[in-house]
C-alpha cells in the first residue's frame, strides 16, 4: 500500500479506480476518463492532488536564494503573486517545473511534484547552505485540491467562507490569497481557468464535499493528463528531465535572462547552448490519419532527420492523436511517424493544441 492523501476514504467511497503513483495512492478516474476530461473542458472538476510537496522558505535571505535557485526571476514577485518557474542543475538540465508564490515579503512557498519530492527537498538544503537565516519547511499538514473548467470559479464560490469570498472576486491569474490558514491560487494543469487550494488536512474531506454539492465532477489522473497535453504543458520525467533543458523543452520564456546580472544555477550552460545553431526544440504533432501516437514511435522530419516522442495521447477534444516530440530545430511543417511499420503523416505545430475549449492551432 502506498501514501494517502487526506481524500483516500474520500476516493474509495466514490469507487476511484485507485493505482501507485510516485508512491501514492491516487485516483486514476472514477467514472469514464472521457466524461472526465469533457467535464473541466466544458463545466468543472475537482481533482486531488495532494500528494504533490508544498515547501515555505522564509527569512531575510529567501529572495536571494531563490533568485539563485531559480531560471525565472521571482524578484518580479510581489505579495499575492506566483511565478512558473524550471529548477535547474549546473548543466541546466531539468530538475524539476514548480511554482513560487510570494505569501509576504520574506515568506515564499514553491509547490513541487509528487516524483521529485525527495530530490527536490535535498537539492533545496544543498543550495541553502550559502544563505544564511533562511528557514526551508516541508508542508506536510497540508492538503491540494484544484478546481478547475470555465464555470470553475463561479460555482466553487459559495464553498468558500465569507471572507474568502470577499477576495476571491478580483483574483487575477497567476495571484493567490492567503486566509485562515488556507492559501487560494488562480493557477492550475489543465489550460482552464480556475484554482489551486492549499488547506489544511482535517478541512480537506468538508471542502471536498461541499465542492461535489455543488455540482462539480470528481477527475482522476487520467483526464488530468489529456488535459496537461492539449494544453501543450509538459510532464517531468516526460518532457523534459535532468537531461534535457528548458531551450529544448519549449521553455525558454521561462528563462529570465535579464538582469544580466543575476547568476541563478544553470545559467552558463544555458547561455552556451542558446548559441548553439544545432539543437532540437520541443513541438506538437497532430496526426492527421487514423491511428494513435505513443511515446515509442520513431519520427522522420522531411530532411531525414529522426526525433523522439515524449508524450502521447488520442485528444478529446480534437477527435485525433496528438503528442509532444523533440525534433530538430529546423524541422518543417509535416514529419513521418512509423507505427506498426506503417508511416503516418503528422501536422508539426507549437503547443498548445487547444485553448479555451477550441482548437488552437492553423
Amino acid at each position: 500500500m502506498g501514501k494517502q492523501t487526506a481524500l483516500y476514504a474520500q476516493h474509495q467511497a466514490a469507487g476511484a479506480k485507485l493505482v501507485d503513483f510516485a508512491g501514492w495512492d491516487m485516483p486514476l478516474h472514477y467514472r469514464s476518463q472521457l466524461q472526465e476530461h469533457h467535464a473541466v473542458r466544458r463545466d468543472s472538476g475537482l481533482f486531488d492532488v495532494s500528494h504533490m510537496l508544498a515547501i515555505d522558505i522564509y527569512g531575510i535571505n529567501s529572495i536571494a536564494y531563490l533568485s539563485y535557485l531559480l531560471a525565472n526571476n521571482p524578484q518580479r514577485l510581489t505579495p499575492g503573486k506566483a511565478l512558473y518557474s524550471c529548477l535547474l542543475n549546473h548543466e541546466a538540465g531539468i530538475l524539476d517545473d514548480l511554482i513560487v508564490y510570494q505569501l509576504s515579503e520574506k515568506h515564499y512557498r514553491i509547490v513541487v511534484n509528487a516524483g521529485n519530492r525527495e530530490q527536490d527537498l535535498n537539492w533545496l538544503h544543498e543550495q541553502a547552505k550559502n544563505f544564511n537565516k533562511l528557514i526551508i519547511e516541508q508542508r506536510t499538514d497540508l492538503s491540494i485540491i484544484a478546481i478547475q473548467g470555465p464555470h470553475a470559479r463561479h460555482k466553487a464560490h459559495t464553498a468558500f467562507n465569507p471572507a474568502q469570498q470577499s477576495r476571491l472576486d478580483d483574483l487575477k491569474p497567476f495571484h493567490c490569497i492567503e486566509q485562515d490558514g488556507w492559501c487560494i491560487a488562480r493557477t492550475g494543469y489543465t489550460g482552464e481557468d480556475g484554482y489551486e487550494v492549499m488547506l489544511p488536512h482535517h478541512q480537506t474531506e468538508a471542502f471536498w464535499q461541499r465542492l461535489i454539492a455543488l455540482d462539480m465532477m470528481t477527475c482522476g489522473l487520467g483526464a488530468r493528463d489529456t488535459l496537461r497535453l492539449e494544453a501543450g504543458f509538459n510532464l517531468h520525467g516526460a518532457d523534459m528531465d535532468a537531461y534535457t533543458t528548458p531551450l529544448e523543452s519549449n521553455l525558454e520564456w521561462t528563462v529570465a535572462w535579464e538582469p544580466s546580472t543575476r547568476d541563478f544555477i544553470g545559467r552558463k550552460a544555458l547561455s552556451v547552448q542558446r548559441d548553439q545553431r544545432q539543437r532540437v526544440v520541443l513541438r506538437g504533432l497532430v496526426l492527421e490519419e487514423r491511428a494513435i501516437l505513443r511515446k515509442d514511435c520513431v519520427l522522420i522530419t522531411k530532411q531525414g532527420n529522426t526525433g523522439q516522442i515524449t508524450s502521447a495521447s488520442f485528444s478529446p477534444s480534437l477527435g485525433c492523436s496528438i503528442a509532444l516530440a523533440r525534433l530538430p530545430l529546423a524541422s518543417e511543417e509535416y514529419c513521418q511517424v512509423i507505427i506498426r511499420e506503417k508511416h503516418y503523416r503528422a501536422k508539426i505545430v507549437n503547443p498548445p493544441f487547444v485553448r479555451k475549449g477550441k482548437k488552437a492551432f492553423e
